[in-house]
């Protein structure tokens, strides 16, 4: 959010000063103590529908009624086969020259010609664009800048043509120098931080798959990875530094990335939302995107970008709505992870509109419409992180749940108990644990099938879910054997419980599987019990002694007639498994 905001603050200030001067849409713009303006109110354009007009043709005199000034339309103009003349004039009342840098803010533009004429008065050309080497460009920036000498008492004229198999946004302002410095400052600076998060993101999820091997991190580093070199393309930063004398990468590396983190989002929507179980349908479609992707990559480098550029916007539209389609449905179904998911994907999606609409011609060429992508971007990474920890709880939970009653497991209530246990030491707490077996359960397996004795024990998981409340935790133990914990819970207390559960039992299953369950049960008091594994042998006692003493009722283990000495060891229990680095 920091790098959304520092980026906002560098580039907004260039909207407010062209708002402040577009007072006039004819003549020539007096640059007398303008620090930055945008041009489109001077602009006149000349659209050349076959591309073959040559600057001989548009700049001499009998011309001159072809230009149109721009008006109130956004001089961008989507996919267009046609090239484009710019025309604008630039004033200099004073008494001294002055220094002016013209910039051209949208860098992925293939051609870019402009003319200016020199001190002689002959006209000078500068030919550069995404098509050729960097070098090509007057000044080494991301975007492309002209600079140009105002003489004193002075009006000059400029001449820019464009032409491209991309979109065709003409983002044109003038600054002074150090206007320019400023702005060109703070904006390696708002993208310094961006990139830098992403990379902070690489490495954290890096370390996260190299620590628990979970493959949503692993489609998560690809995903990141193509995206935010795919968005180094986009602005312009990998053509500067990473491939400058490559002007064929410079341009079939956006469609190469861009299929790249499509394919990655895709997987990891996949994967995040566990769309194959909880959406089979969606889930499908997906497959059949991911096969397009993988295709679109591979005729990349063979098929020109101007053939694969609309299919792949349009692709790219079409793959953002079904993700949010399958978070919706993933959502609806109670995936956990999606509702970080969504909130994530909507900004995203809203930034990939935003810039589509634009691209189109369909919003104008502003701050916002061309950064939308790098705003949702960065809001989804960072949301998406959250969602990439919330699948790793939920596996851990599933990891900790008893697949037949979808209560806690054994593994889940030795961690838990132990944690119970010296908390309510350091603390002075009473802890109570509640043990229950369902009684004569063998001979109900034996006569009326596993089956049966399965939906016998999710009846009694059932009475358990809805007879305790966090922060009480009912598990299935093993077997026909349940347990609860329940912290800061005395012994009148859980008497109470444990008996309410036993009626439970028995009035629930009256009429299908007249079920009764014997219980025990052991309070952890100061100075009584000096580990969890105490406190459940004496639990487990208890439950003993009720069965022993005809079933169907509730012990506590103070209540047990026999003498501690010797009936602890000598009554056949089971020993507590605490988990390792428990503190015992």
């Amino acid at each position: 959010m920091l790098s959304v905001l520092l980026l906002l603050s560098a580039l907004v200030p260039g909207l407010s000063l062209a708002a402040g001067q577009a007072e006039s849409a004819t003549g020539a713009l007096d640059m007398r103590g303008i620090e930055r303006v945008k041009l489109d109110p001077w602009l006149e354009l000349l659209e050349d529908t076959g591309g073959r007009l040559r600057f001989e043709d548009v700049s001499k005199p009998g011309q001159a009624q072809a230009f149109h000034a721009l008006g109130e339309r956004a001089p961008n103009f989507g996919f267009s086969d046609s090239a484009w003349w710019v025309r604008f004039r630039l004033a200099n009342p004073s008494q001294r020259p002055l220094s002016v840098v013209i910039r051209q803010d949208y860098p992925l533009i293939d051609h870019v010609d402009f003319w200016s004429r020199d001190e002689s008065g002959l006209w000078q050309r500068v030919t550069t664009g995404d098509r050729l080497p960097f070098d090509s460009r007057p000044i080494n920036n991301r975007t492309f800048l002209f600079p140009v000498e105002l003489p004193a008492g002075s009006e000059s004229t400029f001449y820019l043509r464009f032409e491209s198999a991309g979109p065709v946004n003409i983002g044109l302002f003038a600054h002074d120098t150090t206007n320019l410095f400023d702005l060109i400052t703070h904006e390696y600076l708002a993208m310094g931080i961006y990139y830098g998060g992403f990379i902070v993101l690489l490495v954290y999820n890096l370390i996260m798959f190299l620590t628990v091997r979970e493959r949503a991190f692993l489609e998560y580093l690809l995903y990141v990875l193509s995206y935010g070199l795919y968005m180094s393309v986009h602005n312009g930063l990998s053509f500067q530094y990473l491939w400058p004398g490559n002007a064929w990468l410079a341009n079939q590396s956006l469609l190469l990335l861009l299929a790249l983190s499509l394919l990655g989002c895709i997987r990891f929507t996949r994967t995040i939302l566990t769309t194959e179980s909880l959406a089979p349908l969606a889930d499908r479609i997906a497959r059949l995107l991911e096969v397009s992707m993988v295709l679109a990559f591979a005729l990349t480098p063979f098929v020109e970008y101007r053939t694969l550029i609309v299919p792949m916007s349009f692709a790219t539209a079409l793959i953002c709505l079904h993700m949010l389609l399958m978070g919706v449905l993933a959502l609806w179904r109670g995936s956990r992870p999606a509702r970080y998911y969504m909130v994530a994907f909507t900004a995203l999606l809203s930034g990939v509109l935003a810039y589509m609409l634009k691209t189109f011609g369909l919003l104008p060429h502003n701050v916002y419409t061309q950064n939308a992508f790098q705003i949702g971007s960065l809001i989804e990474m960072v949301l998406l992180s959250l969602a990439v920890g919330s699948r790793i709880g939920e596996l851990r939970d599933r990891g900790y749940l008893d697949a037949l009653t979808q209560l806690h497991n054994r593994r889940y209530f030795n961690d838990q108990v132990a944690k119970e246990f010296y908390r309510a030491r350091r603390r002075k707490r009473p802890l109570s644990l509640l043990v229950l077996d369902i009684d004569h359960f063998k001979q109900f397996n034996d006569r009326f099938g596993h089956a049966r004795g399965d939906q016998a024990l999710k009846a009694v998981a059932q009475v358990l879910a809805t007879s305790v409340r966090k922060p009480n935790m009912p598990c299935r133990y093993g077997g026909e054997e349940f347990v609860v914990i329940l912290p800061n819970t005395s012994e009148s207390q859980v008497q109470v419980v444990a008996e309410r559960i036993r009626r439970e039992v028995e009035a629930s299953t009256a009429e299908t599987f007249k079920l009764s369950v014997s219980i025990g049960h052991a309070t952890k008091a100061p100075g009584v019990f000096g580990n969890p594994q105490d406190l459940f042998i004496a639990a487990d006692f208890a439950l003993y002694t009720a069965k022993d003493g005809g079933r169907n009722r509730v012990v506590g283990y103070r209540d047990c007639e026999s003498k501690r000495e010797g009936d602890a060891t000598s009554a056949p229990l089971r020993t507590f498994e605490a988990p390792a680095g428990s503190g015992r």
